[in-house]
């Protein structure tokens, strides 16, 4: 399951997935990503939650690097990642190589808490 939220005024665009994660699951939300995308300003922040994922299909791949061009295309300035399991990175750093062609800095935390830190959402 993906779940996408914003906040326009923080400038932030949320993804969390949950569960179980297939691509048809993100393809079925690549709609609503765009849509979420044209609300937010250049230099926008990305939170990507890996939390509470138990197992993402390896033929997300394609689907993540799409996203990915698509957020660096909307000039996304900031990525936070929560990964507490390095087991379930599925590459995301190499990924970040090849489709993020305007090198947006990226920081991978072990929890929420410590990401909204980073983000300076919460103290």
């Amino acid at each position: 399951m993906v779940l996408i939220t914003f906040n326009k005024c923080q400038r932030l665009l949320c993804l969390n997935y949950v569960q179980r994660v297939s691509s048809a699951e993100l393809a079925a939300v690549r709609d609503d990503l765009k849509a979420a995308l044209t609300d937010l300003p250049d230099g926008f922040r990305l939170l990507v939650d890996l939390s509470q994922v138990e197992f993402m299909d390896p033929d997300c791949l394609p689907d993540l690097g799409r996203a990915m061009e698509l957020f660096d295309q909307r000039g996304v300035s900031l990525i936070v990642r929560v990964i507490p399991d390095a087991s379930k990175d599925i590459g995301l750093n190499i990924l970040t190589l090849f489709h993020y062609p305007h090198h947006p800095r990226v920081i991978t935390c072990q929890n929420l808490a410590e990401a909204l830190r980073q983000l300076a959402v919460w103290k």
